[in-house]
């Protein structure tokens, strides 16, 4: 069945539609929304907050755009949105480190490079960050990019730039740790 005839059926409630269009995107939708997070809870809840929104507002898809880009810019709105009321109310919990006694020892080098990588990523920008994980860990174009997030691709070009720039700084300075 192509795009428009899955559209049609989705239009009319058709449940097998439905399923139809939620397997075909829940992976990726997923996969995204983990990657931005680095959280199966939070991944989880907003995949599921996605297809809800999408199928509350399929009446007011334009065709625009491929089905599949309209579900993924409405991912990336939640998973951003999502992100940002988190980080509110983290501000006021207390600082990992100020718990030391909780904290667990690291093991090996692969473990201290992957949590720097990690907070280095948590230090870009949301919109840094949602071009990295778009196009470096989930394979989008950056026509795609630009589509889902209503940005120029010559401005998702210069994010990813900036990005990976960010991180090579961050991740230079474990380098030279090394060495010492």
């Amino acid at each position: 069945m192509n795009e428009r005839e899955l559209l049609e059926r989705l239009l009319v409630g058709d449940a097998a539609a439905e399923r139809q269009f939620y397997d075909l995107h829940v992976d990726r939708i997923y996969r995204l929304a983990y990657r931005m997070t680095r959280d199966d809870t939070m991944a989880r809840d907003f995949t599921q907050e996605t297809f809800v929104r999408a199928f509350e507002r399929l009446a007011g898809f334009r065709g625009e755009s491929a089905l599949s880009t309209w579900l993924y810019a409405i991912g990336v709105s939640i998973i951003l949105n999502g992100m940002r009321k988190v980080k509110r109310y983290r501000r006021h919990e207390t600082d990992l480190e100020a718990a030391e006694h909780v904290a667990a020892r690291q093991t090996g080098g692969d473990s201290v490079l992957r949590l720097r990588l990690q907070d280095a990523m948590d230090r870009l920008s949301d919109g840094y960050r949602a071009v990295l994980v778009m196009h470096d860990m989930e394979g989008y174009k950056h026509d795609e990019i630009a589509t889902i997030l209503g940005i120029p691709v010559g401005t998702s070009k210069a994010r990813l730039s900036r990005a990976r720039e960010s991180l090579r700084e961050d991740m230079s300075g474990l380098a030279a740790e090394g060495s010492a």
